[in-house]
């Protein structure tokens, strides 16, 4: 990979991991639209592995209340910490067991196209910013309950669809059940941890066994600028969601997988060349 192609990857990453437009459908569409070699899911990993790092140092707080929450629970108590991990763990439940048969089964593969993104893209665009306009700001963390957990859960399932955004699927999930928005974005966020660790040890294990340290060097290179980018990222959204609504998301995903369905119907998916990326 050249260095300008990880340079886009890794600030492509950063700025949909969490946001509501999809980060592995753009991932997906990066190399489509320039005529760039596709990276792999490997590399597309190891992006989502500095996303992590972002997530886990803005919400620190987070993080090690959970942390110690665990450690509660196993007095036989539990306290604001442990409710909210094992929230976590209950929602995580559903993706890891349909997204291992996914893996096994090579479907996760046959889906990386243009036309499938474009469907999702414009499709749950839609339900988000139907989810915003009917969804009530009633509820906070605080207030969630095990069934509301499973249901944000079983609505990740559905990401494992390119295009599909798991932090907008989520956020949508959240915004149906009358969570504020900026709420339902911490909760979406705090539940990419378990996915992209679980992604990550699995993305390292392979390039330990490849051998490639060219491979090696691209994965660690994408994962820190991913990092930054995302950090400011999170930062931005957090920012905005106290203040306003995720109707801009909701626009995007509508325009760009509308224009995504002309390309792919009426010129046959012929690639964009950008030149500077070969």
């Amino acid at each position: 990979m050249t260095l300008q192609h990880i340079i886009l990857l890794a600030v492509v990453q950063g700025i949909t991991e969490f946001l509501p437009i999809s980060s592995s459908g753009h991932l997906i569409l990066a190399p489509a639209l320039t005529g760039a070699a596709d990276q792999g899911l490997l590399v597309d990993v190891s992006v989502h592995v500095g996303t992590l790092a972002a997530v886990l140092i803005y919400f620190w707080r987070d993080v090690f209340a959970m942390i110690g929450g665990v450690f509660v629970l196993l007095s036989g108590r539990i306290n604001p910490g442990a409710r909210l991990a094992l929230h976590i763990i209950l929602a995580t439940i559903p993706v890891v067991a349909i997204g291992f048969y996914f893996k096994v089964s090579g479907i996760e593969e046959q889906m990386r196209s243009v036309a499938v993104i474009a469907w999702t893209t414009l499709g749950f665009g839609i339900v988000l910013w139907i989810a915003d306009k009917i969804g009530m700001t009633i509820n906070r963390l605080e207030h969630m309950r095990w069934g509301g957990a499973l249901f944000i859960g079983m609505a990740q399932v559905l990401a494992l669809v390119p295009g599909t955004s798991r932090s907008g699927i989520t956020m949508t999930a959240a915004r149906f059940m009358g969570y504020e928005r900026s709420d339902a974005a911490q909760f979406s966020m705090l539940l990419s941890i378990p996915v992209i660790l679980g992604a990550g040890l699995l993305a390292g294990i392979d390039v330990q066994q490849s051998g490639d340290m060219t491979l090696t060097r691209d994965v660690f290179l994408a994962a820190g600028l991913s990092f930054i980018t995302a950090l400011i990222a999170i930062a931005v959204l957090m920012n905005w969601l106290k203040r306003s609504t995720f109707t801009p998301f909701a626009i995007y995903r509508i325009l760009l997988g509308g224009g995504l369905l002309v390309w792919v119907y009426m010129y046959d998916q012929a690639p964009i060349s950008l030149g500077f990326l070969s």
